[in-house]
């Protein structure tokens, strides 16, 4: 058995939490100040997931790029692959802040929004 220490972000105490794994399955979860902190490091341990932000290219515009993120947390494992897809993205001025600029990224089911 495993034990990996994570401290939680899903809320503001900032829990320490040990994740208990055995053969790449957690069997239990210790220190957790919240229900939402056994989710966070059961997530965590096995699957990290992450808001992407980044930029994409603007064309015919002022700005050469547009800030963006995604709409949902995407697994960490598929940041290079998102980013090699997003440096083929162009986007043609005007670019409004909300703006869908792709949909379904690498069938992640989060879309990429413009922030800025």
């Amino acid at each position: 058995m495993t034990e990996r220490r994570i401290v939680c972000v899903s809320c503001p105490l900032g829990c320490e939490v040990a994740v208990f794994m055995e053969g790449g399955s957690v069997t239990r979860v210790e220190g957790h100040g919240c229900s939402r902190g056994e989710q966070y490091a059961r997530q965590e341990a096995v699957e990290p997931m992450r808001i992407l932000t980044t930029s994409v290219r603007v064309t015919g515009g002022t700005e050469p790029l547009a800030a963006v993120r995604t709409s949902v947390p995407v697994t960490q494992r598929l940041f290079p692959a998102i980013m090699d897809t997003l440096r083929q993205l162009s986007v043609a001025a005007p670019v409004h802040l909300g703006q869908v600029v792709a949909r379904d990224v690498l069938g992640t089911h989060a879309d990429l929004v413009v922030t800025r």
